[in-house]
């Protein structure tokens, strides 16, 4: 498996404590929200997906889409609850949605380690990360040919970034902070989704 991003780092940031402290903020990008977040029906998310067969892609579990806040999304994750280890992650490029099937390592790093977040750099607990690999799109994933990286474990990055600490004078501007996280989490999810569609 190629490894596509860092090993887990030191520090930690518990998700729960930080929901409970944090404030939620609802951020508006620069951008218009549907250069980056259209709303995705299923059509969308079967037809994105890259690197899985069509028997996959039938059978692949949906999210509530009507649940889905857009505008506070860079990419729509979810896990399948029929088959934990699988997960999926779609997002958009240009006009164009792009999905890949992710698959769950099988065990989990040591308890009592902060881990980090390829994607959103978010250092938190080792229960809260997880190694995810994705089969290569075309004959290099059908020859087994996979790259991996660690992910939130409920590929929830867009929520995590967009909690912050108590407001304090030597804060930065809530609303900088936010778009300046989004705008690396996007770049990281279309670099590590552009790794996907390579040929080996």
């Amino acid at each position: 498996m190629a490894g596509w991003a860092n090993q887990p780092a030191a520090g930690g940031c518990d998700r729960a404590e930080g929901e409970a402290i944090g404030a939620r903020v609802r951020w508006k990008h620069h951008r218009p929200v549907e250069e980056i977040v259209k709303p995705l029906n299923e059509s969308d998310i079967r037809s994105s997906i890259v690197n899985a067969s069509r028997g996959e892609i039938e059978r692949m579990p949906l999210p509530g889409l009507h649940e889905v806040l857009w505008g506070e999304r860079e990419y729509l994750g979810w896990r399948d609850h029929q088959a934990p280890l699988r997960g999926y992650l779609v997002h958009w490029i240009d006009d164009r949605p792009v999905g890949i099937m992710l698959r769950a390592a099988s065990g989990s790093m040591r308890p009592g380690i902060s881990a980090m977040c390829s994607l959103c750099r978010t250092p938190q607990p080792s229960g809260q990360v997880t190694l995810f690999s994705a089969a290569r799109a075309g004959q290099a994933g059908r020859d087994g040919n996979t790259i991996g990286t660690y992910i939130c474990a409920d590929l929830a990055c867009s929520l995590i970034i967009r909690i912050l600490p108590p407001a304090s004078p030597g804060q930065p501007d809530p609303t900088e902070v936010v778009a300046r996280r989004a705008e690396g989490l996007l770049n990281r999810v279309r670099s590590f989704t552009a790794d996907v569609m390579k040929p080996a």
